[in-house]
């Protein structure tokens, strides 16, 4: 005899003829804005991240299902979805009549949520609150803010990369985001060291959090802020390595297959970077606990 209770037909012909409308015309709406990006800027080497988040997205919003239809089990729906979604048809309407992406692809983040309300109240919106907050990782920045904050970003890196290949005796000198080395020259470009990778980075950092969820809140805080260091240190080892790579193998091999194998090396280092951090977290946790459970012992007595 099975034990584990199978879900009711009727149960799911009811939420497949509820859902099913709502995610059609979701995905009638949003197909071709994402046809454009797939086309457009998320073939870049700045927004190469972009699908990837929303893939992402997509498997949290799945993975959290259960939970959020629990939570919501008999709950009121909130009569505040309604201006969240004209909130949201109004960004989407500007965004794809004005080609402002982030007004496009924001919308869809509103929308979702006033979805949410209308259908399943706020207990659902608190289940799947991370799943919507990683999808504006994939939200397209104004190209004023990313020049703004890419340039001292690069040239921070740079001068990093140059001070640490100098120290270790490689013939290496910079002015500004240019690297010479030997008879090469190096521009760091955006993609390298930008904000852009710098929300990628992030994005990682804040899914990893995710996926342990750890009890301690001083972890998971001292972690979510380390990351931004441990981003500008994975931006210097990639910088390195494409420094290097040019040095020993040619321009031909910089710029070439290696150049994209020197991304992964950005998101390998910082995905090490981040464990290594986050073991050295988890250790300082339990040796304060056990310190506290040491001084508590004797009063205990």
């Amino acid at each position: 005899m099975n034990s584990h209770p199978r879900p009711a037909t009727a149960d799911l012909r009811a939420t497949l003829l509820t859902w099913g409308p709502i995610v059609a015309g979701l995905a009638f709406m949003y197909g071709p804005s994402f046809v454009d990006l797939v086309r457009g800027i998320w073939s870049t080497d700045e927004q190469k991240h972009g699908p990837i988040v929303f893939g992402v997205s997509c498997w949290l919003v799945w993975r959290n299902w259960p939970t959020m239809w629990a939570r919501s089990e008999g709950a009121q729906t909130s009569a505040a979805g309604w201006p969240v979604v004209v909130v949201g048809l109004l960004l989407y309407i500007v965004g794809r009549s004005q080609e402002i992406l982030m007004f496009e692809v924001g919308s869809l983040i509103w929308l979702l949520i006033g979805i949410l309300l209308l259908m399943r109240g706020g207990g659902a919106v608190k289940a799947q609150w991370f799943a919507l907050f990683f999808m504006l990782f994939m939200i397209p920045l104004p190209g004023a803010i990313v020049d703004t904050v890419t340039m001292p970003m690069k040239i921070a890196v740079s001068y990093a990369a140059e001070n640490i290949l100098f120290t270790v005796g490689y013939p290496i000198a910079r002015t500004g985001v240019v690297l010479q080395i030997g008879q090469y020259q190096l521009l760091v470009a955006d993609a390298c060291a930008g904000l852009h990778t710098l929300f990628s980075l992030e994005a990682l950092g804040l899914l990893y959090l995710n996926i342990i969820r750890s009890e301690s809140w001083f972890r998971n805080i001292a972690l979510a802020i380390l990351i931004v260091p441990i981003s500008f240190t994975a931006n210097v080892i990639r910088v390195m390595a494409l420094t290097l790579i040019t040095y020993h193998l040619g321009d031909a091999a910089g710029q070439g297959f290696l150049h994209g194998f020197a991304g992964m090396v950005l998101f390998l280092s910082a995905l090490l970077l981040i464990i290594g951090v986050d073991s050295l977290l988890q250790a300082g946790v339990r040796i304060r606990r056990q310190h506290r459970k040491q001084q508590s012992a004797p009063a205990a007595r």
